[in-house]
């Protein structure tokens, strides 16, 4: 073991817990259905308060503390709940369990009410609590990837990086008095969006790949290939301009090329091949909002589409769709079920894609846009309910034996 592995290995203690709580043995656990809880509470919040009955976010007020939950509360837990089950699988290296994903847990949830109640403890206390999570997810994660000397997956780490850059820049910007701050959120948002790219196109082909083989079909989808990397860095060049200059000129070309590029990378994967099975029909589906994402940075550039329009396609559509597919999918493979969606499951994809398209529509139609946000927040609600309805007692139970 080199030096860097036993600093790591006494820092971080690892392997699958075998006493305590089930719901504590393996990190998509807590942090799945931590995030299907906190979607659910979090878009009900945000609606009452939409109609006045309810106050939230102190100081930080209503719309920074929801755009602010989306991104570093929902979308973090399930980021982590991902990390912490794909980077063991990864780097071959036991996985963070027991006591340390208590501790860990529950640095996500203090962060969650800190910021319902910022002005409690105080605006800039509440904001440091908060801005821990995701540097020690960061930290953790980095230093199982270096351990594990898995240094392509480096580029997974950048994003995490990116999104812990933007939390601390979302809270600077507010406590500081900022007039806008959407330059943090732009910044979280394309982190994710470029983390989908990545991952996206390690599990889509190849999950596809898998469930035609077991049929005896030889219609695969395109391996990864240098056309890959194209796309990708088409798109990371896209949100970077999208990112600082959301209104430029700038901003069209890159961002027209990544939506044609992603839409042709997306037909590669021959998503039509597995629309019999729904568990992974929805990935395509997903990813099928990325090039519509693009294509929607380019019309916000030219000034024809509304900044929160182009933000709901990429929030709820590519980013959203893609982690309720992968948490759909994740527990049920790591607690023994069959990988294939119930009837429940199809319904909260089919509710959750109704809210990403309904969504934007609220600043394109303004007269409707009050009844557009309460259909996409209802929708929004009734999806994850069905998860956590689904879920939850596969989440909390052991794994079943094969």
């Amino acid at each position: 073991m080199s030096k860097v592995e036993q600093k790591v290995s006494r820092a971080i203690p690892r392997g699958i817990a075998n006493t305590g709580p089930v719901i504590f043995s393996y990190g998509f656990r807590p942090f799945f259905l931590g995030a299907g809880l906190w979607a659910i509470v979090a878009m009900a919040i945000w609606m009452m308060s939409l109609m006045g009955s309810a106050e939230v976010g102190g100081s930080y007020g209503a719309v920074y503390w929801h755009a602010h939950e989306m991104l570093f509360g929902f979308s973090s837990a399930v980021l982590a709940g991902f990390l912490l089950t794909a980077v063991p699988n990864w780097t071959g290296r036991l996985p963070v369990s027991g006591w340390p994903l208590v501790l860990l847990f529950s640095l996500w949830c203090v962060g969650r009410v800190a910021l319902l109640f910022p002005d409690f403890a105080g605006v800039v206390p509440s904001a440091v609590l908060e801005s821990l999570f995701l540097p020690t997810l960061l930290f953790i994660c980095a230093s199982e990837v270096v351990a594990g000397r898995k240094w392509k997956d480096l580029k997974v780490i950048a994003g995490l990086l990116a999104l812990s850059i933007a939390n601390i820049a979302f809270h600077v910007s507010v406590i500081g008095g900022a007039s806008d701050n959407s330059i943090a959120v732009r910044l979280a948002v394309s982190a994710y969006v470029a983390l989908v790219t990545i991952v996206g196109g390690r599990i889509l082909p190849s999950f596809t790949r898998n469930w035609l083989n077991r049929f005896g079909r030889v219609d695969f989808p395109v391996p990864y290939n240098r056309f890959d990397t194209i796309a990708i860095l088409c798109g990371v060049a896209a949100l970077a301009f999208w990112t600082a200059l959301p209104d430029s000129s700038l901003t069209i070309l890159p961002a027209a090329a990544a939506a044609l590029l992603h839409a042709v990378r997306l037909a590669r994967w021959r998503g039509w091949t597995v629309r019999r099975e729904k568990l992974l029909l929805i990935l395509h589906v997903a990813y099928g909002f990325l090039p519509l994402g693009f294509a929607s940075i380019a019309l916000g550039a030219a000034g024809i589409l509304n900044e929160y329009s182009v933000l709901h396609v990429l929030t709820i559509g590519a980013i959203a769709c893609m982690m309720l597919a992968v948490i759909t999918r994740a527990s049920r493979g790591h607690t023994g079920r069959a990988l294939t969606a119930s009837w429940l499951t199809s319904a909260s994809y089919i509710l959750l894609v109704m809210a990403a398209l309904v969504r934007p529509f609220a600043e394109v139609l303004p007269i409707f846009a009050t009844s557009i946000y309460a259909i996409a927040g209802l929708l929004w609600i009734a999806a994850f309910g069905l998860f956590c309805l689904e879920y939850a007692p596969m989440l909390l139970l052991a794994r079943r034996s094969s």
